[in-house]
Parts: C-alpha cells; structure tokens; sequence
C-alpha cells in the first residue's frame, strides 16, 4: 500500500511539474509574441480647442511620452486623423493637423477616417495585419466618441487593446474617468514599461 501511494504522489508530482513548464513556455510564449502599435487618435488643431483643460494637462505630454517610447523600439506609431466629408476640417489645412509640438514623424503611417471607429472603412486594419501587430495601445480624443470607437472595433477583430490612462482626452474630464473605468487602461508608466521589456 505504501509503494501504490508513493507511486501515485510521484506521479501526480511529475504531472504538476509538466503543467508548470508547460504554462512558463505558453507564458514566454506569448510574451515573445506581442507585437504592439500605438494609434494617436484625432489630436488635431480642429478638436483640440474643444476638450477638457483638465484632460489637456497631462494629456498632449502623455501621448508625446507613449510615441517615443514607440519611436525608440522602433514600433509601429499609427497617426489617425478624422475627416467629416461635410464640414471638415479639410486635410492640408493648420485644423485639420496635429499640433507641431507632437513628436510624430513623416514616415509614420497616416489614416484618415470618415467613421468614429479608425477600422471602418480604412486600411488601418491591413495595416497592421501586414505589421504582425496584435496589441494595441489608443490615446488621443475623444475618449468618449472616436477613442472609444476605436477600442471596441479593436475587440471586434481580436486585438489585445488597452486604453493609454494619461493619454485619452474628452471634453468633459468626469466622462473620461468614466471611461478610465470600463476599458482595459494603463498608466503612461506601466506602458513603458511593457513596452520596453518586450524581446
């Protein structure tokens, strides 16, 4: 009786140190295959006049923080810009831009969008399919109307998609707490530093 049970516990031994290496291999697994980009959503001259300055404090500083971090991993940075066929801003005019204090590059993918969400109707989609992107990362406004769009047509399509908390900007600062709440979020920190320890 005695050999049965020490047989049986080693054996149920062997079984849990199977399990263990084989969730530390899924777990680096995984880790070895996040692929991020991060999309500025929509922080032209246009909107910017209309959002919360509470928001605005930290905001235009914590999206400038997540794009070089982007820039020096050399991670794909997403520029989305919001174009109503009605009543604008028209592309190539100062409203329609970013502001130039946004370290953005030239050479960092443009989208411009007619939908709130940046997939509808858009090349975003294949973009990143074309990047090997799988998660993603949204700042920019308005965390209300086209960030939030954006977030749920990233769930649509099997992103892992996380809200940058410092970085999302509304006109009304309670509703972008609100939205802080009911999204996967990060702090600005904690996005650099997963973004810096990805292989």
């Amino acid at each position: 009786m005695k050999k049965i049970l020490a047989l049986i516990i080693l054996t149920f031994s062997f079984i849990l140190s199977v399990d263990e290496n084989i969730l530390a291999q899924n777990n680096e697994s995984q880790l070895n295959t996040v692929k991020p980009a991060l999309l500025v959503i929509d922080i032209q001259n246009e909107y910017l006049q209309y959002m919360s300055e509470d928001d605005m404090k930290f905001g235009m500083l914590a999206i400038n923080g997540a794009i070089e971090t982007f820039h020096k991993h050399n991670f794909p940075v997403i520029r989305i810009y919001h174009f109503n066929p009605e009543w604008g801003p028209k592309p190539g005019t100062e409203p329609f831009e970013y502001p130039k204090s946004v370290i953005i590059n030239k050479s960092d993918p443009k989208i411009i969008k007619n939908y709130p969400s940046a997939f509808q109707k858009t090349e975003l989609d294949k973009l990143l399919k074309e990047n090997g992107c799988n998660t993603l990362y949204l700042c920019g406004l308005s965390s209300v109307g086209c960030v939030l769009a954006t977030y749920f047509g990233s769930m649509e399509r099997d992103y892992n998609v996380f809200m940058i908390k410092d970085g999302i900007i509304s006109h009304n600062s309670n509703y972008t707490s609100m939205i802080k709440d009911i999204c996967k979020s990060v702090d600005l920190e904690t996005m650099i530093f997963m973004v810096d320890n990805l292989k």
